[in-house]
Order: C-alpha cells, then sequence, then structure tokens
C-alpha cells in the first residue's frame, strides 16, 4: 500500500490507485503567481525533492517550475518539491496531473536513481486522456473530505492533441494466425467491448464469413500499446479463447533448414549431461563492475544505449560472468555442489560493432563425490576439470587433432597453480582453472570455484572432421603388448608433446599411449620430473614378435632422446 501522509495526500495517492494516472498537489500559497510552469532542467540546477534528499539535475529532465520559472519546485512525472508540499498550514491548493512521456520519464528516473509510485506509471505509459478526469476526481473528493470552495477551473494545456490511430484487421490474416474461422459477429462484439470500436469497410460488408472481410478499428487513448493488426488479433484470440483454437499445422512458407552445427551442439550437450553437468540459460545483460573482473585485458565491453537498470549495462564479454553469477545464487540458496555449463554467446566491441562469438562456459563447486556407505566425499578439483574438458575433446579426437592440448597459462584471476590454457591443433581455444581466492572471496564465494570458457567454432568444425573420419572397424583379435617408458623431462616439456612426438612416427601398430605414473622429488633434480609414458602396439593382421616390438621401442626411444 501507500503509506498515509495527510488527507489531501492521501486523497491525490487514493486518485492515483483508483485511475492509474498519478497527479501532484501543491500548496498554492508556496507557488510564486500562484501558477506553474513545464520546462527542462537547467545546467547545475538542484532540487530538494519531498524524500530530503537535494539532486543534482541532468539538464533536460522535466521540471515543474513556479510562475516565473525561476525555481523548480517538482521533477515531472517523478517527484514533487519539498518547498511546495502540503502541510499541516495549507489553506489553497494547487492540483497539476499531466501526461509525461514514458522513455523521458525512464530516462530521468534512472539518472536520478530517483523510483516512484508516479515513475513507475508513466514509465509504463499513462493515457493522455485521463489527466483532467483525475484532476476532477482528486477536487471532488477535497471538497467532500476536507471541506472548502472550488476557486478556479481546470486549465487545460494540450499543445498537438493527435488524432486516434486506425489500424486495420482483415478475416484472411485472423485465420492466417489463428487458424479458428471466428464469426464477424464476435469479431467485432470482442473488439467493441475492448473499446476499438471496429467499422466494417470491405467491399462486401453484408457477407457474412468472407475471406474479403475487413475491419477499421480505432485505436484508444489507454492503449497506447496496440499498433498493428497483430496485436488486434492478439486481442481477439484473447476473448475468443486459446482452448477453442483447432488443431491445425501452420502452412509453412519456405523449407525447413538444419542449423550449420545443430548435430555438433547436440552430441556437445549429451556429453556433458552425461558426465552430470547441468545446462542452464541466463540474461547477457550484466553490470559493467562484474564484468569488468573477468574482461581480458584490451577488450572493449559492449554496452547498451539504453539498459534497464544499472545492473544490466553492458552485456557480457565472457560467459564466466553469468557462470560465476548462477554458481553464487546456488550456494546463496543452499545447494552447495553444483556442476553447470551454458551454450551461449559473449560480446566484445571491435571498432563501432559488437562481435557475437559462441563459447560453451562450464562451472563447478562443491563435492565431485557425495559421501555413501561405501565412498568418502571428494571435493571437486582442477583435476575434475580438466578430465571433464578431456572427454569433451574426445568428440573432436580424428584424423586432424587429438583432442585438446594443455599448456600453462591463463587470465589473471585464475589460481597459477590450478589453471591452464587449451588448444585444439593449431586453433588457441580457451582456458579453464579455479578462481582465485581473492576474487572468490570479493563475490562471497566461500568455497573453491572452478570455471572454464571455450570458443564453440573450432570446437564444432573438429568434431564435425573427426565425425566424417570415423570408419567402422571389427575388435581386433590378436592380443595387445604394453612398453613402459620412463622419462626425466624438462618442466616445459608436457606429456601432450612427448605424444605428438611418438605419434609422429606414423607406427600403425600403437593402439595408444597414456601417461602412467608422474613423479617429482627426492632424487629428482630441481627444475624436472619423471614421467612414466605406457604405449600399448596391437596389430590387426597378426600377433605381434618380440622383433617387431623391439623394433618400435629403438624408433621411439630415438625420437625422444631428441626432446
Amino acid at each position: 500500500g501507500v503509506a498515509s501522509i495527510s488527507n489531501v495526500v492521501d486523497i491525490s495517492n487514493y486518485v492515483m490507485l483508483e485511475l492509474g494516472h498519478a497527479l501532484h498537489t501543491f500548496d498554492c500559497d508556496k507557488v510564486r503567481d500562484h501558477k506553474i510552469v513545464v520546462r527542462p532542467a537547467r545546467r547545475q540546477e538542484k532540487i530538494r525533492t519531498l524524500d530530503g534528499v537535494e539532486r543534482q539535475l541532468d539538464p533536460g529532465i522535466c521540471m515543474i517550475s513556479d510562475g516565473d520559472g525561476s525555481r523548480a519546485i517538482g521533477i515531472g512525472g517523478i517527484m514533487g518539491g519539498a518547498e511546495t508540499e502540503i502541510s499541516s498550514s495549507t489553506k489553497n491548493v494547487l492540483i497539476e496531473c499531466a501526461w509525461f512521456d514514458p522513455v523521458a520519464i525512464r530516462r530521468a528516473s534512472r539518472s536520478l536513481k530517483l523510483h516512484t509510485e508516479a515513475s513507475m506509471r508513466f514509465g509504463r505509459g499513462a493515457d493522455p486522456e485521463m489527466a483532467e478526469l483525475a484532476s476532477r476526481r482528486s477536487a471532488e473528493l477535497i471538497l467532500e473530505l476536507a471541506g472548502g470552495e472550488l476557486l478556479a477551473s481546470v486549465v487545460d494545456v494540450y499543445p498537438g492533441k493527435r488524432a486516434p490511430k486506425k489500424i486495420r484487421v482483415t478475416r484472411a490474416e485472423i485465420l492466417r494466425v489463428m487458424g479458428a474461422d471466428v464469426p464477424d459477429k464476435q469479431i467485432e462484439a470482442s473488439l467493441s467491448a475492448l473499446g476499438f470500436a471496429p467499422v466494417r469497410v470491405d467491399h462486401n460488408r453484408g457477407a457474412e464469413g468472407s475471406l474479403l472481410a475487413a475491419w477499421e478499428c480505432t485505436q484508444p487513448s489507454w492503449r497506447a500499446e496496440v499498433e498493428r493488426e497483430i496485436d488486434l488479433i492478439e486481442e481477439i484470440a484473447r476473448i475468443y479463447g486459446l482452448d477453442k483454437f483447432p488443431p491445425r499445422l501452420p502452412a509453412a512458407r519456405q523449407g525447413a533448414a538444419r542449423l550449420p552445427h545443430a548435430e555438433a551442439e547436440t552430441r556437445l550437450r549429451e556429453r556433458l549431461i552425461g558426465l552430470g553437468y547441468r545446462e542452464i540459460v541466463t540474461i547477457p545483460h550484466v553490470a559493467e563492475e562484474r564484468d569488468a573482473l573477468f574482461r581480458p585485458a584490451g577488450v572493449l565491453p559492449a554496452r547498451l544505449s539504453n539498459p534497464l537498470s544499472e545492473e544490466a549495462g553492458v552485456l557480457k564479454s565472457t560467459g564466466i560472468v553469468t557462470m560465476a553469477a548462477a554458481l553464487e545464487w546456488n550456494l546463496n540458496h543452499g545447494q552447495r555442489n553444483a556442476r553447470l555449463f551454458e551454450i551461449g554467446r559473449h560480446y566484445r566491441l571491435e571498432g563501432n560493432r559488437s562481435v557475437e562469438t559462441g563459447v560453451l562456459t562450464v562451472g563447478a563447486t562443491g563435492e565431485a563425490r557425495e559421501r555413501n556407505l561405501y565412498e568418502s566425499s571428494r571435493e571437486y578439483s582442477f583435476a575434475d576439470l580438466k578430465g571433464a574438458l578431456d572427454e569433451i575433446g574426445q568428440l573432436a579426437d580424428g584424423r586432424h587433432a587429438q583432442g585438446f592440448q594443455w599448456s600453462d597459462g591463463g587470465p589473471e584471476w585464475l589460481d597459477a597453480a590450478r589453471r591452464g590454457r587449451l588448444q585444439l591443433g593449431n586453433a588457441e581455444l580457451g582456458m579453464a582453472g579455479q578462481l582465485k581466492r581473492r576474487i572468490a572471496d570479493r563475490l562471497k564465494l566461500r568455497q573453491g570455484i572452478f570455471l572454464a570458457e571455450i570458443q564453440l567454432a573450432p570446437l564444432y568444425s573438429a568434431m564435425q572432421s573427426a565425425k566424417t573420419a570415423l570408419r567402422y572397424a571389427p575388435l581386433p583379435r590378436f592380443p595387445a603388448v604394453e612398453r613402459d617408458f620412463s622419462l626425466l623431462l624438462a618442466d616445459g616439456i608436457s606429456f601432450a608433446q612427448i605424444s605428438e612426438s611418438i605419434r609422429s612416427l606414423n607406427i600403425q601398430e600403437i593402439a595408444s599411449i597414456e601417461a602412467a605414473d608422474l613423479f617429482r622429488g627426492e632424487n629428482i633434480p630441481d627444475g624436472k620430473y619423471s614421467l612414466l609414458v605406457r604405449v600399448i602396439f596391437q596389430s590387426r593382421e597378426a600377433t605381434l614378435t618380440d622383433a617387431q616390438i623391439s623394433h618400435f621401442e629403438e624408433k621411439i626411444i630415438s625420437i625422444l632422446k631428441h626432446r
């Protein structure tokens, strides 16, 4: 409800609730020359509003000023000024009731960070014809409940009164959109009841049910949102009843087309769901302060020219922004364990245009395995995130790419010891890691947060190529042979590089290459580590001999010595 202030102010608030049109009452004795003027705010102009706050006004904000225009006594459509407010000593009341442009009111309200019952109504669009009725109703209630007499009649200033808009609606379009054959009388009755005053204008005015039937409707002043034929059809459908629509398939104007990467996206989504992740869809509008936490250096944000609020001023420059917010929301609502993914876009400014890039964003927190009768719980770790991403990389494991390649590095907001960059062939794909404790604390995230973002275009292309390269092969009938290679490597050499070197030998009998063990510590020099690489050999033609295996070992050892 609206708080009670005084009888006169309460009447103006009651009329606002009764008729949906806000108005304001001034102490007429405090208004110079007993008249008001509407004008734009001046540079550096200030006003103390009814809430007791002195506000700096932006030039162009609609102001109500007293007679000579020198003093602002109210912010048009938002709030009155404290200098002319109604008090217990008020004897004469001036009622101001007007229509204000919705766009101007929304901008002013957002600029001043002042949101009121009046600004909410005017910002959504009020009825311009209601102003006189609201002022007369307010005067009537003041005379009835507060006494006194009416000193002056309505002073109406209505420049450029617009003619009502005419909208044409046809039976053919109603039938095409609704798929229901609504009788002419019901069409006319529905539109008349809603105030659109339909008039039959086609040449077959007497023909009931003619496909050529057409009506010209007059837009009521209180329905400014109804501007097109489709809007009238929506009103007819609402009154007719959606439950009465016959089950009729729409006629397709053109054949359906499959999106270029629809199949790859479906496979990616199924793989992530199979790994225990849940898909989310987020709104791309975010606060610039939050976006700046994760925005890459040198990237300009895509700002909205007319944002709905300060919390939605830019389009997200990385999917990490909304993923972190989603994890925060889950934690704040008691959901400690969450594994989420989003297939969406991020937006960045390049020159004068915003560029959209398809990205996969993954986020997780809490336990990777919950406690049960047979196993203890285990916290989610970077290894879990890397394992999930490597599972996705297997979808791109084909002739031209061997899954994802990892390298050290990543953005500054990731923990330096738990982060990595992803590469697919020669294409930079994205990054993954654990959110830094400092950033997590700032966002009030009180447990480990793991995040990743991957560009979709190169991934989809690799997935398509990998699928094309797939060929059926029967299960091998001959036994496999394992050989382990113990390597002492410099920290700068990764398993991916070792695997790539071995595969470059093009030994067809190599079935798989695995990192079996890794060791750092005693007896291992600084800057080095021990890696046990397991290679599995298997032929589809015959059982491999010791001589063949020895020959393969020599070739592998030879190439690894040069790393």
